[in-house]
Parts: C-alpha cells; sequence; structure tokens
C-alpha cells in the first residue's frame, strides 16, 4: 500500500515535471524550444495516464465501499482491505455500523417475536389496521373467532376490515380511532350469534389503530343469574314482610294490654321487618337497574322543575323530620332525562342529607337543593347540600358502591340499605351524566350529579 492517495498522484507528478525539465535543458531534436514542447507532450499524457489510473483505483475502491454499505441490514458487514489507505476509516466505520444497525435489527426482531407470541397467547381477539383500514396484522383468537373455509381463514393481511367484520360497534369504533384519534368503547351483540364482547379500539402512534375484543358472555350470563335470583328471592320476600309489619303495627296500636317488654319485642320486630322490606324494594330496583327492564324516556325538561318536583315529593319526610329543605338558585335550562327517574335520584339523596346531615350540636337538618349550568354550558349540574359531620375522604371514592356504609351502626339504626347510592349511580349513568361526592368532616356533604343539557335550550 501506498502512504495516500495524493500523495502518490504528487509523486508521479513530480517525476514527469522533472523529465521535462531535463528535455527542456537539453534536446536532441534541436534547442531548448523543441525540448519544451517534447516534455509538455509528455508530461500531458503522463497526467491522463496517471489521472485514469487514479480513477480506476478509485472506482475499484468506492464499488467496494458501496457493495458493503448495501449489505447492512441483510447480515454481518465486512469491508475488505482497500489498495488506499485513505479509505481504511471509512471502511472501519461502515463495518461498525453494518454490525450495529444487524444487532438492533436482530434485537427488534427477537422483540416482535416475543411480542407477537404474546398477544397469540391472549383469550382476548386482536386486530390491526392501517390508516386505509385495511388489516395489518391479527392474532390466533381473532382467526378462531371468525373462520373461514377449509383452506384459508377470512381474516386476510391485507383486506379492509368491513369485508371481514360487519359488526356495526366494531367499524364504528375502528372509525372513531381512526378518524378522530381517540380511544373508543363499545359493546357487541351482533359479531357472534348468543356472544357479547366489549370491544375496545385506540389509534397507533404510527397511524392505524388496533381493536381488542373481549369476550364477556359468561359474565353476563353469572350476572343475569344473580339478578335474577335476587330478583325472585326479594319478591319472594317481600308478601311475608309485609303481612309481619302489618300484624305487628296492628298489635302495638290496638293491643292496650302489652307489657312494656312484648312491646319493645314488637318495636323491634316492626323495625326489623321495615328495615328488611326496604331492602327488598331496593334490591328489586337495582335488579331492574342494572337489567335495563326499567323503562327510561328522556325528554326536554327543565332543571329547576325537576328540582321543585323533588322537594315537593319528600315534603312528607322533612315535616316528620322537621327538616329544613330550601331551594337555591337553579336555572331553567333543559336537560335531557327521564323525569321519574332523576327525581327519584334527587329524592334519595334529599332522604340522604336529612337522615346523615344533622349538625352535631343541632335538632334540625338543613338541606339546600340546586341546580347550575356549568361553565362551558354542555351540562346542568345538580347539588344537594347538607350541614352535618361530613364524610371522611377516605370514604368519597367507595360511597356509591353496592352495600357500602360510612358507618355501619348507624345505617343500621336509620334503616340505611347501602343501596341508594349505587342506583342513583346507575341511574345518573344510563342517562349521559356523572356523578359525585365533596365533603368536609364537620362542614356538611355535597352530592353532585350532572345532565346534558337539551340542545337550542335557553340559558
Amino acid at each position: 500500500m501506498t502512504r495516500g492517495l495524493f500523495f502518490s498522484f504528487f509523486v508521479r507528478m513530480t517525476i514527469g515535471l522533472a523529465f521535462l525539465a531535463s528535455m527542456a535543458l537539453w534536446s536532441p531534436l534541436g534547442g531548448w524550444k523543441s525540448g519544451w514542447v517534447l516534455g509538455l507532450v509528455f508530461i500531458l499524457l503522463w497526467a491522463a495516464l496517471n489521472a485514469w489510473l487514479l480513477s480506476r483505483s478509485m472506482r475499484r475502491n468506492t464499488v467496494q465501499l458501496s457493495v458493503a454499505t448495501a449489505a447492512i441490514g441483510s447480515g454481518p458487514v465486512s469491508v475488505p482491505q482497500l489498495p488506499f489507505s485513505d479509505f481504511d476509516g471509512l471502511a472501519h466505520a461502515i463495518t461498525q455500523s453494518g454490525n450495529h444497525v444487524e444487532r438492533v435489527l436482530s434485537d427488534a426482531a427477537e422483540s416482535r417475536r416475543e411480542l407477537e407470541a404474546m398477544i397469540d397467547s391472549m383469550q382476548d381477539a386482536v386486530v390491526a389496521v392501517d390508516p386505509a383500514g385495511r388489516i395489518q396484522w391479527t392474532n390466533q383468537r381473532m382467526q378462531k373467532l371468525i373462520p373461514g373455509n377449509s383452506f384459508s381463514s377470512s381474516v386476510r393481511i391485507g383486506h379492509a376490515l368491513v369485508q371481514t367484520i360487519r359488526d356495526p360497534e366494531v367499524l364504528e369504533c375502528m372509525r372513531i380511532a381512526l378518524e378522530e384519534r381517540h380511544l373508543s368503547e363499545r359493546r357487541s351483540t351482533s359479531l357472534l350469534p348468543g356472544k357479547i364482547f366489549e370491544v375496545s379500539a385506540s389509534p397507533m402512534p404510527g397511524g392505524g389503530a388496533v381493536a381488542v375484543l373481549h369476550d364477556i358472555t359468561r359474565i353476563e350470563q353469572v350476572e343475569r343469574t344473580q339478578r335474577e335470583f335476587v330478583a325472585n328471592v326479594s319478591h319472594e320476600l317481600r308478601t311475608p314482610l309485609t303481612s309481619i309489619t302489618g300484624y305487628v303495627e296492628t298489635l302495638l296500636d290496638h293491643e292496650e294490654g302489652l307489657s312494656s317488654m312484648a312491646r319493645e319485642f314488637l318495636t323491634t320486630i316492626h323495625k326489623n321487618a321495615t328495615r328488611m322490606n326496604r331492602l327488598t324494594e331496593d334490591l328489586l330496583v337495582m335488579a331492574r337497574v342494572e337489567s335495563s327492564e326499567q323503562e327510561l324516556h328522556p325528554a326536554p325538561i327543565r332543571a329547576d322543575m325537576l328540582v321543585r318536583d323533588a322537594v315537593q315529593a319528600m315534603s312528607g319526610m322533612v315535616q316528620d323530620e322537621e327538616a329544613v329543605l330550601e331551594i337555591g338558585e337553579s336555572t331553567e335550562a333543559e336537560v335531557i332525562a327521564d323525569q321519574d327517574s332523576i327525581v327519584q335520584v334527587l329524592s334519595n339523596l334529599i332522604e340522604n342529607a336529612i337522615k346523615y346531615g344533622k349538625p352535631k350540636d343541632e335538632e334540625r337538618s338543613r338541606v339546600v337543593v340546586s341546580a347550575h349550568l356549568v361553565d362551558d354550558g354542555s351540562r346542568v349540574e345538580f347539588r344537594v347540600r347538607d350541614f352535618g359531620q361530613g364524610i371522611a375522604s377516605e370514604h368519597l371514592t367507595r360511597i356509591f358502591e353496592r352495600f357500602y356504609r360510612v358507618d355501619k351502626a348507624r345505617s343500621r339504626e336509620s334503616g340505611g340499605t347501602g343501596l341508594g347510592l349505587a342506583i342513583a349511580r346507575h341511574v345518573v349513568q344510563t342517562q349521559g351524566g356523572s356523578i359525585r361526592a365533596e365533603s368536609e368532616l364537620n362542614a356538611g356533604s355535597t352530592f353532585i350529579f350532572t345532565l346534558p343539557k337539551a340542545p337550542g335550550s335557553a340559558i
């Protein structure tokens, strides 16, 4: 190897120039002028020859470097020893880069295989589509879910999803994920006969979307069986409980010769029977609500009218408990809601506020009911506020669970079943709203739920 590409060219040109000088000093053809001419011609020929040799050597080197560069990503890269040492650094860099890329690609391929194995092992069906809605890949569960003929699966890579899955809920989820670029969740009952799926579709960072289909058929069957069992048991218990309550009330009201102990026993029986009777009623309502058997008729209705109807419905309890029930500032904006069910929700919240919202050192409960339009004007917020002892923060996230009680002894004494707030949450969510509670110890509690405002409703 030479000491360098340009050093080799410099040496050759120096030899040519030396020959030119010698020809100029002595010319066998007649004088120095002829020597200069011959020398010039020679140096031009010499330069052309060196340039051709140089370009051929560089071409061979660049061809080898190009071949090595093109091989990056298809296997280990090794650049052979080049004639010119000037390219040694570049050749070494290409070799290192090629090997690094090969390692990265190998790791990525291994990660992809692991990911595919994990997805194939899932019990949920998974399908991914490109921005045009064509299937990119699926897992084995999806292939088995929608089988094809004996020769091939009906789920084919590159085919449009709409040609494979006809279910409108799945297609709508994918459309929202592809076009609106946010998570979409729906419930599918027509994808396969007798099957119920939870469908969740989300956009992918590089474009396209992925959908996960979770089979909840068995869960639905179990929950339906539980609801039917609870409803049947509750229905069977209502008749004897009502009879027991009636008989005990008759004895307490008309039997003057009862001893104090007998009256105490009968009072306890009446109290427990009444509580059990209310529990069976709440269980029936819960079963009906959760099974969607409760008929709802959402329609535009003024928010202040809902508040007034609920306050009027609770007038009897207000008198019995000697409570103070006030109507705060309420908007006349209309909401989309089923009037009877929302009045029932407000009544339950007012009843709880009267029972549990009594200030510590006062004998009477004070409750304020109001309805306000939220800042963005899309919803109306209903508030039921008491001024009692409040609820500790650790209970606020759980009070809407079924049978959850903040103070079990107090709830048992007041006849609470632990289902009222759970029913209220389900009714509100079914009508497109949300419900929450805010509270501070010794400063009262506020139960808040929102409902969508009717389009075109005046503010």
